[in-house]
């Protein structure tokens, strides 16, 4: 079990759940948001908003904390993440926004306290980085986008 310290920002409500698992198998804790003046953000389709958890975490050397889409969110109304997967590194200690878009074709409300993201805690290898005069072959080779069949 790794666990990940959580502080709250000055300011930010405390009645705001901390990040949790919605069920015992989830591989990601929901997080909400927490926004300012305790009111709502209104999306209009192609918008995008950096949207406040009130959080900052504190994440042990070696791990990271992946920012993922709800899949609910995305299927219903369009709702993602521009950056999907973000990351948080085990080294910053800033607070915790989450830049939320609307891809749908209808504005969305969120409100105060709305489950917008999950956090998923994953194991951090750094590699060595090498530079050489030539790369093993393989069958692909040099083949790109779409070169291993349809789509």
């Amino acid at each position: 079990m790794v666990t990940i310290h959580v502080m709250r920002d000055e300011g930010a409500d405390p009645s705001v759940p901390l990040p949790c698992y919605e069920t015992a198998g989830a591989a990601g804790a929901d997080l909400r948001a927490d926004l300012p003046g305790r009111g709502e953000l209104v999306l209009a389709p192609g918008a995008r908003a950096l949207v406040p958890t009130g959080l900052r975490v504190e994440i042990p050397a070696g791990y990271e904390v992946q920012i993922r889409p709800r899949s609910g969110l995305a299927l219903k109304h369009g709702i993602t993440l521009v950056n999907a997967p973000g990351t948080i590194d085990s080294d910053y200690r800033g607070p915790l926004g989450v830049i939320v878009m609307n891809a749908g074709t209808d504005a969305f409300v969120l409100t105060h306290g709305d489950r917008i993201a999950q956090m998923v805690v994953a194991p951090v290898i750094h590699a060595e980085f090498a530079e050489v005069a030539a790369l093993g072959d393989t069958e692909r080779g040099a083949g790109g986008f779409g070169s291993t069949g349809r789509g």
